[in-house]
């Protein structure tokens, strides 16, 4: 099992910009803390941050074939980016999408996701334990979806 975590612009900057609205912790702490569920729970995680549209929509093509679920947190192209969300309806893969504040308390222009139709949950508004919710959930999607394909093998072997 893979999951993919995809960081969009600005996260690089977590612990100095506005920790009145993102807090204290660091982007690689929030990794560090990922990576440690992810063993836990046997998972193979790997991370990719972009301050560039366009090389969040090829992490996110290059995850088809190599990831059973995509971790996004998109930043501020959730709220612009028509590229990203085709890009995640198109791989198909089981998306959650991360917010560490929460966009819907937020400025006007940041309430609405142009990403969250087209995944399969969202997280928002818990901080960097978020992330933690949002592991929970892919491993749960991994599990289920892996469920339905063994009884299809099943039901086709029958």
């Amino acid at each position: 099992m893979k999951i993919m975590v995809i960081q969009g612009p600005n996260l690089n900057m977590l612990g100095v910009r506005e920790q009145s609205i993102y807090g204290p912790m660091k982007l690689e702490n929030i990794h560090s803390e990922m990576k440690k569920q992810a063993e836990q729970h046997n998972i193979d995680i790997e991370f990719f941050q972009s301050n560039l549209e366009g090389e969040l929509v090829d992490k996110i093509q290059e995850c088809l074939g190599d990831a059973d679920a995509i971790i996004i947190n998109p930043a501020a192209y959730t709220h612009t980016s028509i590229a990203i969300r085709d890009a995640i309806s198109a791989v198909g893969i089981p998306t959650i999408e991360v917010h560490i504040s929460n966009i819907h308390r937020r400025e006007e222009f940041r309430q609405k996701s142009m990403t969250a139709s087209v995944c399969a949950g969202s997280v928002v508004g818990f901080g960097p334990f978020g992330y933690h919710m949002a592991m929970m959930a892919a491993i749960q999607i991994i599990n289920e979806v892996k469920m339905i394909k063994e009884q299809q093998q099943k039901q086709q072997t029958i």
